[in-house]
């Protein structure tokens, strides 16, 4: 049977669908991430992952066209390990049944989990959702994409929370907004401290409330 299969687009070759090809699969895209902290963009090659992956190069070009592709599968993977992270913050508040109170703690949620990905998760600094300097056309898809899963994953916590929430346009709208906002003010948080400025995050926080309650409590 084979474990792989083949992948369109953002030159991955293939996806790995058994578990040992997950296993090297992400062997390398943890050895990119770190190479990305420790020495940026520049620095990453195929050759240098796999040496630190400890796999054949023969194996990274099995997954990948070329480095760009690397960076690219750790923006997809830092996605949704972003997305699980804050499915696990609104399972800890009870958010699906209403304990967590107020909306504003979903929103909070949020940002929270960035932050802890950005302090924390190798090579989130340069790839986060997207590939590193990808240019305003791919990091307004990256934000866009964001924003639809956020808003798919929020809907029911925001309703149980006593939101009337209507999915539509500009709700849609909004998240896109508030993504491009957030994104922008940690962006400079992390650039005034390399742990985040802690009065800049509170305040992504309270313009995101702010703005956000113009369309969640009309």
């Amino acid at each position: 049977m084979m474990d792989l299969v083949h992948s369109s687009g953002n030159g991955l070759r293939r996806i790995p669908v058994q578990q040992r090809s997950a296993e090297r699969f992400a062997r390398i895209l943890d050895a990119a991430a770190a190479i990305l902290d420790e020495g940026g963009y520049e620095e990453l090659s195929t050759r240098e992952v796999a040496a630190r992956a400890g796999v054949p190069i023969g194996s990274v070009y099995r997954f990948f066209s070329n480095k760009r592709a690397m960076a690219d599968a750790l923006a997809r993977r830092n996605l949704d390990k972003y997305l699980a992270g804050v499915t696990d913050r609104l399972d800890a508040l009870g958010a699906d049944r209403g304990d967590a109170g107020d909306w504003r703690r979903l929103i909070d949620v949020v940002v929270d989990q960035y932050v802890a990905m950005r302090r924390t998760v190798p090579g989130f600094a340069l790839v986060s959702f997207a590939g590193p300097a990808p240019g305003p056309a791919v990091n307004d898809l990256a934000n866009h994409l964001v924003a639809d899963r956020l808003r798919a994953l929020l809907i029911a916590p925001l309703g149980a929370a006593g939101v009337a929430v209507t999915d539509d346009r500009r709700l849609r709208t909004a998240f896109v907004v508030g993504v491009e906002a957030a994104d922008a003010l940690l962006k400079m948080a992390f650039r005034a401290d390399p742990q985040g400025e802690a009065a800049l995050i509170t305040e992504t926080k309270v313009l995101l409330r702010a703005y956000l309650a113009g369309v969640l409590e009309p």
